[in-house]
């Protein structure tokens, strides 16, 4: 994971080793910006027993610009396109580093 920030290379340990129940995150071993993801759906929604996969890259600018995140499995949800890409206003640029700053 050379080449990496600390920051990256901080997140990439915390999420590997804290694991949040429902969701498995591996960073790829060819590159430590991009992941694979698996979510369980949620109890008590129609996504409930599904298992779902998703890609997440985070750009060079992170954390200044928001991750990259696609469904690979195919999901009708309002804020999920055609193509899998997660469409939510704070994933924008300047959603994402007004929210990045209020937190930092």
């Amino acid at each position: 994971m050379s080449g990496l920030s600390s920051r990256i290379m901080k997140e990439t340990r915390r999420l590997v080793t804290e694991h949040v129940p429902g969701i498995k995150a591996q960073p790829d071993e060819s590159n430590g910006r991009y992941f694979h993801v698996v979510i369980d759906g949620p109890q008590d929604t129609p996504f409930e027993g599904g298992v779902f996969k998703l890609e997440l890259f985070l750009p060079e600018e992170y954390p200044m610009a928001a991750p990259k995140v696609r469904f690979i499995t195919k999901i009708y949800h309002p804020n999920v396109d055609k193509l899998g890409r997660i469409c939510l206003d704070i994933l924008k640029a300047k959603a994402w580093t007004r929210l990045y700053a209020r937190n930092s």
